[in-house]
């Protein structure tokens, strides 16, 4: 991650060949946007702070600051005041970064947005498909209206996107949708349900059951518990999980 923020030099580390530019340099002068900024290692926070603070990178394996002028927009679906009373986020962090909060309600209290969602992009997959599909079947609207929408926009846009593979022309039926929004239950196949993470003793132990399920990949491990890569990995690197005894493990008869 610091890497990927702040570019690297050439031999900082094994396989760094070449010189890298890091995102607050490509983004100097303009906007750099940080997601689920709940889920970043408090050893991260810091190195963001003084970024903020001084207005200066610097580069792995280099100590030349290099000034950069970025304006940080962030994003969570955490509760930031829970995380600095448990201090796992760095409060002085929060307050340099709450500057201008904007919260924004989940899609299920905002329900009247949907038909407007709905048809902004219907249109954009048409354009993008050439399919002649045109809207929503009532039965088919009724069942979105229904929906608690835990993934918020972005499931609802990737229902629409399922909807465009399975529908050929006209409006979409019920029988278009995903299992989650009609209502059906779906368990993958040759998929061993696993229950959410647990808090506790009992995480590692989930932890490591989804990576074995995923083969040891940790986006699908961290989709199948509706957490983000990031929140996967700072819990493998808690726990002291090695990833290849892991893979190893699942792929033995």
């Amino acid at each position: 991650m610091e890497t990927e923020l702040f570019g690297h030099v050439k031999g900082a580390f094994t396989g760094a060949y070449t010189h890298r530019e890091g995102r607050f340099e490509a983004a100097n002068g303009g906007d750099l946007f940080l997601d689920e900024i709940g889920d970043v290692p408090l050893s991260i926070q810091v190195k963001l702070l003084r970024v903020l603070e001084s207005k200066q990178i610097e580069r792995v394996g280099d100590h030349r600051p290099i000034s950069v002028d970025v304006r940080i927009i962030t994003a969570t679906n955490r509760n930031l005041y829970r995380l600095v009373t448990e201090s796992r986020f760095r409060e002085d962090f929060f307050f340099r970064i709450n500057v201008i909060p904007i919260h924004l309600p989940p899609l299920r209290e905002r329900m009247e947005d949907i038909p407007l969602l709905v048809d902004t992009f219907i249109r954009r997959l048409r354009k993008k498909s050439g399919k002649s599909i045109t809207g929503l079947r009532p039965e088919a609207m009724q069942r979105f209206m229904n929906h608690a929408w835990p993934g918020n926009v972005r499931e609802l846009k990737g229902t629409l996107e399922y909807a465009f593979v399975i529908a050929e022309t006209g409006l979409i039926r019920p029988e278009h949708l995903p299992a989650p929004v009609t209502g059906t239950p779906y368990v993958p196949p040759q998929a061993e349900p696993v229950a959410a993470l647990q808090p506790g003793g009992e995480e590692k132990t989930q932890l490591i059951r989804a990576l074995k399920q995923a083969g040891g990949n940790q986006s699908e491990a961290a989709s199948i518990h509706g957490v983000s890569r990031v929140t996967v990995w700072n819990r493998m690197k808690r726990h002291g999980i090695d990833l290849k005894r892991i893979v190893a493990a699942a792929s033995r008869p």
